[in-house]
């Protein structure tokens, strides 16, 4: 029996549910999510595994134009994903016509098979749809244009079929038993960033990093001390909050989370640490994990 392996990179702006399509193509939450944009950081790879394909997915941060050095490593994680895949998936949104400057030529460029999926279909008309699709069709010749919903999972079958037709004979690429290629602290570390997006408004998310600075798998607990890091001295009362509660919070829901994560009881202590202007400093990226093939470890 032949057997087909690829890796299928998903990029598109911010806020157009591509963590969600990948949580929902790999059957498991590894990408976070919130409602505010550009929650994703780093390239998230997620496999799915069957008796003769093997997909690795990879989610990657919304496509933006770079205001400070995290964001330009961020965009050097897209580039990537441009160069390496074996299949695209270029997700837009119903309502977007306007396409980043240069993707669009980008994608013509790319020597492998392009898919254009309408996201959040369940949120629009069926015209709405049908005249998305003549727009993106006239814009370039894609393999197949899907329209799907991500949240209510609809259409992922008809996606995830389209796949394994146009993935290249190889054998696989990880373990068939692996779920992703990262580690349970990088997870660990991204459900609490997730929990800041949650919590915390306007710029305290985006000027935030978790760092895990201790995580201790004992037999029937698993210990982890975790330290957020932000950039400014005002930003840490806001983050500990009166007499400690935003952190508890903030805190409760990421220990739940994790614990559920690794199946395990979690015994988790959040502390605060200042790093200043650290989203401009190549040092301090560098120190979090920013500038490797994962973008720091979606």
């Amino acid at each position: 029996m032949s057997h087909k392996s690829g890796f299928v990179n998903i990029i598109g702006k911010p806020n157009v549910g591509k963590s969600t399509l990948m949580n929902g193509l790999v059957g498991e939450k590894l990408s976070i999510t919130s409602h505010k944009a550009q929650t994703t950081r780093h390239r998230i790879r997620g496999i799915v595994s069957g008796e003769d394909f093997q997909i690795v997915y990879s989610d990657t941060p919304g496509i933006i134009k770079p205001a400070y050095l995290l964001q330009d490593k961020m965009m050097d994680t897209i580039k990537g994903a441009f160069t390496d895949a074996d299949i695209i998936l270029f997700v837009i949104e119903v309502g977007e016509k306007d396409p980043e400057e240069g993707v669009i030529e980008k994608l013509k460029s790319c020597n492998v098979p392009v898919f254009l999926l309408l996201n959040k279909i369940d949120l629009s008309t069926q015209e709405e749809v049908e005249a998305h699709v003549a727009h993106w069709s006239a814009l370039m010749s894609f393999k197949e244009i899907i329209p799907v919903s991500a949240k209510e999972k609809f259409n992922l079958d008809v996606v995830m079929k389209l796949l394994v037709e146009n993935l290249p004979d190889s054998p696989p690429y990880f373990p068939k038993e692996d779920l992703t290629d990262l580690s349970e602290r990088f997870f660990v570390s991204e459900i609490i960033r997730e929990k800041i997006f949650y919590n915390y408004q306007k710029e305290i998310p985006y000027s935030s990093e978790v760092v895990i600075e201790a995580f201790k798998d004992e037999e029937h607990i698993v210990k982890i001390y975790a330290c957020i890091m932000i950039e400014r001295d005002s930003q840490k009362g806001i983050i500990i909050g009166h007499k400690g509660e935003a952190l508890k919070k903030t805190g409760t829901a990421a220990r739940i989370e994790i614990s559920k994560f690794l199946g395990k009881k979690v015994y988790l202590e959040l502390f605060v640490k200042v790093a200043p202007d650290w989203r401009k400093n190549e040092h301090s990226l560098r120190g979090f994990g920013y500038g490797g093939s994962t973008g720091g470890a979606d």
